[in-house]
């Protein structure tokens, strides 16, 4: 699909022959940085730790003994785990086969997941002790998966499952060899799959490419900065979109690495703990993850000096108390980010640029930090009006965000052509979002195209109207819909999580929000909930929130 003529000139010299592979990263890390640590949860909730040299060896092991299980090139290996050790070994062992790392969302539900498994053709799932509800449920209608490995401390006589060839993960690496001859790999095969987790539709497979996730390295090191001496911390699910590429980056810069397990975003004491006790100084999450750490922290009667932590954060734009409470309680930066699935995931970072940090004022530049940031470079991105022409980078005018890049994907997986083409436009993947560029180069993502509520004709901003929302001190959570109106087309609708002891009603909401919004923008109806409902990864579900209240403005006729 690439519409640009690719012109050969002199042959070089250089080793282009030589395959970038996923091996590659962490065969390098334990052979030069062998000692640098790995701290995981352990299934009792305690820590433990080892080092980059322990884990390659269980690495290899492991990989010997998915080697005797009958898995080589193409074989599909899926997924279900936390963010544990296990998971990790599993990270490199896998795609070092030149088989594919199922990346399996263990929060669909078992109808989607079943159809994962199914569409990548998964043939042998690993899967912890803990998981293995879930495995058993979809078990019964996924007979291409011949083989199970299940993850535990616990011997195999302890536990009790209903999986068809079951295996012991640690007896495997045990009757395992410690010396491989890993193959070099074709970089265009596929290390890895994810599957999209929206709220229409099936979900739907991106293959990974060794090529693509060691470039994709090499951006998110140099464009967060990574040094020899940082810590990272893995918060992102591992079994979504490669946990944004942190674990491949920090094991390129050799990091020390922290993996959190099983977590909770109603508990995040114990997780929040341990980013401060080892030191962390780069983590990734959303900000449903991160409020609730940052109310924890302001608990702590000692604040903790975390000056150094960069905090990525993706899914949904961090609210402004949320960054400012970090920087003013801890020092910590919020790094707002962009991607998808489909980008494996970064496209651009929210960084200052030296013109910025001289020209705006502290207020500016904090305000700034919630736009997406600028494109990482090896990544294009084109806004688009209504007929795929290019729109002004004015930081006005709205388009869809599109964009094309070495680990950009250019087709879903087992999808016709003809069924994806609406997604793509010019070799140019269509993000779905609509947003702005302004004239210094930062993205704005303003709305999705079939979230923008769409009012008399003009448009109303849903995720500006929610970050709006969360500046308010009585409000914890808050999710903007556009719901159908006879005379208007569709007007705002919201819903919000109180905090504790507060109240809200419509009229303070109207009031809170005429600071940045017309009039005719401001909702005329709200219902208070105790929880918003969300998607898998996290996201408000939209789709759920507008088919519950769709009649909430069925009697306003005459509303103005």
């Amino acid at each position: 699909m690439n519409t640009k003529e690719i012109v050969s000139g002199h042959p070089s010299t250089m080793g282009d022959d030589v395959q970038l592979n996923t091996t590659t990263l962490i065969r390098h890390a334990a052979r030069t940085h062998g000692e640098r640590e790995i701290v995981y949860r352990t299934a009792g909730g305690g820590w433990d730790r080892y080092n980059y040299a322990e884990a390659y060896d269980r690495i290899k092991r492991g990989a010997n003994a998915l080697r005797s299980l009958g898995v080589g090139p193409a074989t599909r290996v899926g997924i279900i785990d936390w963010n544990s050790r296990r998971h990790f070994e599993l990270y490199w062992a896998i795609p070092g086969l030149a088989a594919v790392m199922v990346q399996l969302n263990l929060r669909l539900g078992p109808e989607d997941l079943s159809y994962v498994i199914k569409d990548s053709d998964t043939s042998l799932i690993c899967v912890d002790e803990s998981l293995l509800p879930l495995a058993e449920a979809v078990a019964p209608s996924m007979p291409s998966v011949t083989t199970w490995i299940i993850m535990s401390d616990k011997p195999m006589s302890e536990i009790t499952t209903t999986l068809p060839n079951a295996h012991h993960y640690e007896e495997l690496l045990a009757a395992s060899e410690a010396d491989i001859h890993w193959p070099e790999i074709d970089e265009h095969s596929a290390y890895s799959a994810c599957y999209t987790t929206g709220t229409t539709g099936r979900p739907k497979g991106v293959f990974y490419s060794h090529r693509a996730i060691y470039l994709h390295s090499y951006a998110i090191a140099a464009n967060v900065g990574m040094t020899l001496d940082d810590c990272t911390m893995l918060i992102t699910p591992m079994f979504h979109g490669q946990a944004w590429g942190l674990p491949q980056a920090a094991a390129l810069m050799a990091n020390k690495i922290v993996l959190p397990g099983r977590y909770m975003a109603e508990d995040t004491g114990p997780l929040t703990d341990a980013l401060i006790d080892e030191g962390v100084t780069i983590t990734n999450g959303a900000p449903v993850i991160f409020i609730p750490m940052l109310q924890y922290i302001e608990t702590l009667e000692v604040k903790p000096d975390l000056s150094n932590l960069r905090m990525l954060s993706g899914a949904t734009e961090p609210p402004l108390t949320l960054m400012r409470g970090f920087e003013n309680l801890t020092g910590a930066e919020t790094v707002h980010a962009y991607g998808a699935t489909e980008t494996t995931p970064l496209v651009t970072m929210n960084r200052y640029k030296a013109s910025v940090r001289a020209r705006l004022t502290p207020a500016e530049l904090l305000d700034l930090k919630r736009k997406q940031g600028l494109p990482v470079s090896g990544v294009e991105i084109r806004l688009v009006d209504g007929s795929d022409q290019d729109v002004q980078w004015d930081g006005v005018t709205q388009g869809e965000i599109c964009v094309r890049g070495p680990w950009v994907t250019r087709g879903y997986h087992n999808m016709l052509a003809e069924d994806a083409k609406d997604r793509f436009v010019d070799g140019y993947w269509r993000s779905g979002d609509v947003g702005t560029i302004d004239p210094d180069g930062y993205l704005k993502v303003t709305d999705r195209i079939k979230d923008v509520i769409k009012s008399g004709g003009e448009w109303i901003s849903s995720i500006d109207m929610e970050n709006l929302l969360l500046n308010h001190p009585n409000i914890a959570e808050a999710a903007v819909v556009g719901l159908p109106h006879p005379k208007w087309q569709e007007r705002p609708f919201v819903l919000v999580v109180p905090r504790s002891n507060a109240t809200v009603d419509i009229a303070d909401i109207r009031s809170h929000l005429s600071s940045a919004f017309a009039a005719w923008q401001l909702p005329e109806a709200m219902t208070i909930v105790t929880e918003i409902p969300r998607t898998s990864v996290g996201k408000f579900d939209k789709k759920t929130i507008r088919s519950q209240h769709a009649s909430v403005y069925a009697g306003s006729a005459t509303s103005e």
